[in-house]
């Protein structure tokens, strides 16, 4: 039966083409800026400052530590076997391989040390994977986490997230965010190295985080240090240069680093 003349239900409007050409030019165009801007994240994150040739050296075993580079890049002490173990978190774009000598000398006092490269160099895209270090070495029964920069801010991360997963925090030029405040948990022990002619993690920084972290908390300025000399990987943009060498800024690091493992070892 047909509609009668004068029907006026209303019928479906097509799109015009040109107003449906406009969408989808504008839907490229958004498409095109964020494939691009991931691009360039991707390629930015994964140019990480490259290792000097004294890291690379310290990649090598002797008799003393024996280093495996693999998933993680282990030193496992040979002469000395200690039940405390330092997991660490490297700094923003930086070559895992840039901290083999200070962790090779940690190791030679008896900790097992292993490096936890990150996700496109970025602490913050793998801040849970100490656990996974942890459960892969049952016989270590203490752990103490860190990192340098970035890795430190997340190593802190890691431990307000994880309440009693590990013993010990060391910073190297870091502190915690805001929100991963450590300040609750007093059987902690936390320590926390830094330059005084640090340029990025200044002085002011790290001193200025201390309600964020327990009453016990260790500081330790190194006198003349900056922020790149806490790795083997060159200068670093908006950093103060140094009046030590980075051998010297790097002993006091590895002296204080090994000082907070033994009192961790030596258990409350």
């Amino acid at each position: 039966m047909s509609a009668p003349a004068n029907d006026t239900t209303t019928q479906p409007t097509a799109t015009p083409p040109r107003r449906r050409r406009w969408w989808l030019w504008i839907l490229g165009a958004v498409v095109a800026v964020i494939l691009v801007s991931a691009i360039g994240f991707v390629v930015w994150a994964n140019n990480a400052a490259p290792p000097m040739a004294q890291a690379l050296a310290s990649l090598q075993g002797d008799d003393k530590v024996g280093v495996i580079e693999g998933k993680w890049i282990i030193f496992q002490p040979l002469a000395i076997a200690r039940e405390t173990g330092f997991i660490f978190y490297p700094g923003g774009r930086v070559d895992p391989r840039a901290y083999a000598p200070q962790a090779k000398a940690i190791a030679e006092r008896g900790y097992p040390v292993v490096i936890v490269p990150m996700p496109l160099n970025l602490a913050v895209f793998g801040a849970g994977r100490a656990q996974e270090v942890m459960d892969a070495f049952p016989d270590v029964k203490n752990w103490v986490i860190g990192g340098h920069s970035l890795g430190g801010a997340m190593a802190a991360n890691f431990a307000a997230n994880n309440p009693g997963a590990v013993d010990g925090v060391v910073f190297w030029a870091a502190f915690p965010a805001g929100g991963d405040s450590l300040a609750a948990q007093d059987a902690l022990v936390v320590t926390s190295i830094y330059g005084t002619l640090d340029g990025l993690a200044t002085p002011e920084k790290v001193l200025g985080a201390k309600p964020l972290l327990p009453a016990g908390t260790r500081f330790i300025p190194i006198e003349g240090g900056n922020h790149a000399q806490f790795g083997w990987y060159g200068d670093q943009a908006g950093d103060n240069p140094a009046t030590i060498s980075r051998a010297e800024q790097q002993e006091m690091t590895v002296a204080g680093t090994v000082e907070a493992l033994g009192i961790v070892e030596l258990g409350p």
